[in-house]
């Protein structure tokens, strides 16, 4: 018999329950809302399930905590600064009558072991996959980051490291290529398709469907099918949690706003989590405007997308009026990607993440403009993000602080920098200015 509330005997309609953090997703059916699940060949099921009891076991062992904690600390370098941009904040008041503009500060993952905030997750993964048993590891790459990651993972833990990368994206960054090479890893490249991203994962998926026995898939961002989207948010959440306790210390409060580059959205997701359920701090997430709105020219999922499926899992993705995954366009390897994690497409839906675009052009001055004005070069990614937050910080009042997810360091983009563009003379004549008004 169904049980009866007072209120509704009473003639009065029950309260409804109010909904659930957004914090407490993924369900057990691992949905966020209507989207992620997993869709994927039935060979594959054994080995999702596997995964996922062996993460719950692990997340239940204190042991596994400890022995990550220490190599996050000891290998990677954690905690990462919380950095304070001065210049870059005094430039963006120097262009308002009223000086105003909020204080910018840089979360510095690009001072992680290997450069980038990839290496958090790798690390997780792959102490999960030697608990597993399993003696070789795959990963996809794009800017060959998290392939770089991976593969010194492996390295770390005595583990087989195949990376699969598509030519596009391994032309433009050969510095990455080599570095995963020398950490004797085989890097195998799809000159199929869109010869980027989403083909090498499609490649690695089907690498491991006939693999899985003995081959763990260290999946690089918030993308794929259940479990994968929590497993990596979880383990990149260590820079939102960091973020957290040093703002504190540093300004007295939490962020204003939070500004994170999306492609996948591994940086974004383990930036925003810790903030999810915290309604008073803004969250935007930046992807790859390219170069325009034509369908191909861009890889902006959330902002131009429509729900869909890709590998394996229901999300926002970029798709023509047939259903077929469109070509994607950015001058950063790992932004160009045609869907986003299921986890950032239910935080837009739920109106907590706003969704922004930067340009190519945009991306370019914003990493020229960074690289001069602190010292610092970031990724190509990172640069999107740093396009929109430059934006933001002055439409903000003076006493605002604001936080951008500096997920990783732009060496690797030098030769595809110099190949794009030269320095535009006018953020050399911002900044001589700046200098000599001090």
């Amino acid at each position: 018999m169904a049980h009866v509330s007072p209120e509704s005997v009473d003639g009065i309609p029950p309260k409804p329950a109010p909904p659930p953090p957004l914090s407490a997703a993924p369900d057990e059916n691992g949905r966020f809302g209507a989207y992620g699940g997993s869709t994927v060949p039935e060979t594959l099921v054994p080995a999702l399930q596997n995964l996922e009891s062996s993460y719950l076991a692990a997340t239940g062992d204190r042991r596994f905590w400890d022995e990550l904690r220490t190599l996050l600390g000891s290998y990677v370098g954690r905690p990462t600064p919380l950095y304070e941009a001065t210049r870059l904040t005094r430039f963006v008041r120097s262009r308002n009558p009223k000086n105003r503009g909020a204080t910018i500060w840089l979360k510095r993952e690009d001072l992680a072991h290997t450069g980038s905030h990839h290496i958090n997750n790798a690390l997780g993964q792959a102490l999960l996959a030697k608990r597993m048993g399993k003696q070789r590891i795959i990963a996809e790459t794009a800017a060959g980051q998290h392939g770089v990651a991976a593969a010194t993972a492996a390295a770390h833990f005595g583990l087989a490291c195949e990376i699969y990368m598509g030519a596009e994206d391994a032309r433009r960054q050969q510095s990455n290529v080599a570095r995963m090479e020398m950490l004797g890893a085989r890097v195998v490249q799809i000159d199929s398709g869109s010869r980027t991203l989403n083909d090498a994962l499609t490649q690695a998926l089907r690498d491991w469907t006939d693999s899985h026995g003995s081959t763990h898939f260290l999946v690089g961002s918030v993308v794929g099918p259940h479990p994968y989207p929590a497993i990596v948010r979880d383990f990149q959440s260590i820079i939102g949690r960091e973020t957290k306790g040093q703002a504190l210390r540093a300004f007295g409060r939490l962020p204003h706003a939070i500004v994170a580059s999306v492609g996948g959205g591994s940086n974004a997701a383990g930036m925003f989590y810790p903030f999810i359920d915290e309604a008073q701090v803004r969250l935007i997430g930046v992807e790859a405007g390219g170069e325009g709105d034509r369908p191909g020219a861009h890889a902006a999922s959330l902002a131009r997308g429509v729900p869909g499926e890709l590998h394996g899992t229901y999300t926002y993705v970029l798709q023509d009026a047939d259903g077929r995954t469109s070509r994607t366009h950015s001058c950063s390897a790992g932004l160009d990607f045609p869907a986003v994690g299921p986890e950032l497409a239910y935080w837009k839906d739920a109106g907590r993440l706003t969704s922004t675009i930067a340009t190519d052009q945009q991306a370019i001055d914003a990493f020229s403009l960074l690289t001069r004005a602190e010292g610092i070069l970031p990724a190509l990614e990172t640069a999107h993000a740093l396009a929109e937050a430059l934006r933001l910080a002055g439409e903000m009042d003076a006493e605002h602080h604001l936080v951008v997810c500096l997920s990783g360091r732009g060496e690797k983009d030098i030769e595809e920098f110099a190949r794009l563009t030269q320095v535009p003379r006018s953020t050399d004549q911002a900044l001589h200015t700046q200098n000599s008004t001090g």
